[in-house]
């Protein structure tokens, strides 16, 4: 699955009541990254063939070997099992049926018997609580915001003897 036409790429093009996004940034950001975490794990079922010489491991031997495809797979397995239980059930289900097998939001409600809307909430909360554990805010934050910092403790003058 690619962000670039999914269910989430559409719910952040559009507004809630109040004018503002329905996704912010930071939900798009954990999203993505969760596609390629479980593009990673190769759990996500692939319904094309790829000639691509580092999925095939064929060519040259230069770190595209069996052995460490499979340990990166093991790596991003274990990442998401840490995440799955970091996050209620409920809403790690709904965000990997959204994000992993690129369910619509009607097919998620239908099959749980969820009220309409419901999915599009808990699959907001669900991307609040995986920004959250990788550290994602709607924000950019620092230790000091907005201030220039520099090693020196006063600016030195241009010219010896003139006042900066």
């Amino acid at each position: 699955m690619s962000t670039d036409d999914t269910v989430v790429l559409r719910l952040a093009s559009g507004r809630d009541g109040e004018g503002q996004p329905f996704l912010l940034p930071h939900h798009l950001l954990a999203a993505g990254r969760l596609e390629r975490l479980i593009e990673r794990s190769h759990l996500a079922p692939r319904v094309t063939i790829s000639y691509d010489t580092a999925r095939v491991g064929g060519g040259d031997r230069s770190g595209n070997s069996a052995a460490e495809a499979t340990d990166t797979a093991a790596q991003a397995r274990q990442k998401l099992n840490q995440l799955a239980r970091t996050i209620p059930p409920d809403c790690w289900g709904v965000m990997i049926d959204v994000c992993a097998f690129g369910k619509g939001l009607q097919l998620v409600e239908t099959e749980r018997r969820w009220p309409r809307r419901s999915a599009k909430l808990v699959l907001r909360i669900a991307l609040e609580q995986l920004a959250h554990q990788l550290g994602l805010t709607p924000q950019a934050q620092g230790v000091e915001q907005g201030q220039t910092r520099s090693w020196l403790p006063e600016r030195l003058p241009i010219i010896a003897g003139s006042e900066p």
